[in-house]
């Protein structure tokens, strides 16, 4: 969650697990932080349920254009130019 910093996170998680605040609550004592509600729902929905505001391990899109495969493709591709003047590929042509 991008709206949320960790000292966010923890005064959220804080005011919720010690205090039993809603959202309302926090909203109206905390105008400074422009904060909005269904994002402070979402975190209080997760706080009740894991206790935590950490994402899950696992979550997430899985990193599939970073493989060694790959690495080693792009790589064979920029050494096989060093011999060859004007007729190299662009970093986008390559990928």
């Amino acid at each position: 969650m991008g709206l949320f910093n960790a000292e966010d996170r923890s005064l959220i998680c804080n005011l919720r697990t010690h205090k039993s605040w809603g959202s309302t609550g926090m909203i109206k004592d905390f105008r400074n932080k422009m904060w909005k509600r269904r994002a402070v729902d979402y975190l209080i929905k997760k706080i009740d349920l894991d206790g935590t505001t950490a994402k899950k391990p696992g979550s997430g899109r899985p990193k599939s254009a970073r493989t060694t495969e790959n690495a080693e493709i792009v790589s064979e591709l920029i050494c096989s130019q060093e011999d060859t003047p004007h007729s190299h590929l662009s970093p986008r042509e390559i990928a």
